[in-house]
């Protein structure tokens, strides 16, 4: 399935967790220790404006991440974009930018991200969160792929053991070093 197609879909999956977030839960913890509600939307949003130069083989900026004071209304519009540039011709072919690996990976990791991060926000604000089927069958390949040099890139904490009750994508999550089953 194409990339931006599986885009689409967990845009459409992330789209009414962000929606559903309140001033109230911006400063809630998440199971990103590093980053409270408010941050963890700011670090999404800027993966999502930053892929999208790389889908056009554009270098991206993770030197530092803004603040995004109206991400309410950039979410829609920019997780729109994002989908629109990894559909054009040609982006998941070669390298993309200053990343330097295949595009099609690079491609991977933002799916990567809108999957496990709006799972990290729904878990933090009290939501459910189930990923498209597809999307998780692709997630799934990505970080069974990435595995160990993931965890030497502090992209993934070491894993964790899953509930004996897990579901697929709660194992997903426990593989990439989150409690999936993880409450504030």
């Amino acid at each position: 399935m194409k990339l931006s197609v599986l885009l689409d879909r967990a845009r459409d999956h992330a789209l009414p967790v962000i929606a559903n977030i309140t001033d109230d839960d911006l400063t809630k913890p998440t199971p990103c220790a590093d980053y409270d509600v408010r941050a963890l939307l700011d670090h999404l949003l800027h993966v999502v404006v930053e892929f999208q130069k790389l889908a056009a083989k554009q270098d991206a900026d993770f030197s530092h991440t803004p603040s995004y004071p109206d991400w309410r209304e950039q979410y829609p519009a920019e997780s729109a974009k994002l989908v629109e540039a990894w559909g054009q011709p040609g982006a998941t072919e070669g390298i993309a930018g200053n990343m330097q690996m295949p595009a099609q990976t690079v491609g991977g990791l933002v799916l990567l991200d809108l999957t496990v991060h709006v799972s990290d926000l729904a878990q933090a604000t009290g939501q459910r969160f189930e990923p498209d089927p597809e999307v998780f069958t692709e997630v799934e390949g990505l970080v069974k792929q990435m595995g160990p040099m993931a965890i030497e890139m502090n992209v993934f904490k070491a894993p964790v053991e899953a509930p004996a009750d897990a579901s697929p994508f709660e194992q997903l999550l426990a593989t990439t070093g989150r409690d999936p089953r993880w409450s504030a």
